[in-house]
């Protein structure tokens, strides 16, 4: 599952920084959190395509709103394209999420310890594969999950659906199929897993 990821300031790459440049300027301004540790129920910049299907920045609240007033801020990949919650986001409404990294917990005696998760890369980002509908509040998207690499599986049984940057645009464009951007997309994903000092 990934129920918290992080967004560093001082953020190496160019994408995180240009996309809350970009949202700074628009109607989003000062209504998004940009940096710091993400949690669900937070707006937050994504990337999904516009009305004419050009990928733009946009700024989304971190989950669905459930029937019973809960946040569904996680879809598991494998079934998510026949769930009726999370169809439509599947065929038509998808986006990606920027992160440094992300945070996981693992169970150890009667605790719990922290890791980050992040790319291999030093400076690396990452993207997360999600969805999103349209709510009386918003644009909300939720985060896709899969089955763990063997790195992950070590610390928790789920990891988010992260796309390396070059499937980014096949995984925003209609005109491929879901699952099969999200096949290619997990295959050649180093992670390393750190406790947090």
């Amino acid at each position: 599952m990934c129920g918290r990821y992080f967004i560093a300031s001082d953020e190496p790459g160019a994408d995180i920084a240009a996309i809350v440049d970009a949202l700074n300027r628009g109607k989003s301004a000062g209504a998004f959190k940009s940096s710091g540790e993400i949690c669900p129920g937070d707006t937050v910049p994504v990337v999904a395509n516009s009305r004419a299907l050009n990928p733009r920045p946009f700024a989304m609240h971190w989950g669905y709103r459930g029937a019973s007033g809960g946040l569904l801020f996680n879809a598991r990949s494998e079934t998510a394209a026949h769930k009726p919650t999370f169809r439509d986001g599947m065929a038509a409404r998808r986006c990606a999420v920027p992160a440094s990294w992300y945070f996981e917990w693992k169970q150890q005696g009667s605790g719990k310890i922290k890791y980050a998760i992040g790319e291999d890369e030093p400076d690396g980002m990452l993207w997360l594969a999600g969805i999103y509908r349209l709510e009386q509040s918003g644009p909300a998207f939720t985060i896709l999950t899969r089955n763990p690499s063997p790195v992950i599986a070590l610390i928790h049984n789920r990891m988010p659906c992260i796309l390396p940057r070059e499937a980014v645009g096949d995984w925003l464009s209609t005109r491929y199929d879901a699952g099969e951007v999200l096949q290619s997309a997990v295959l050649n994903i180093g992670f390393r897993a750190v406790q947090p000092g």
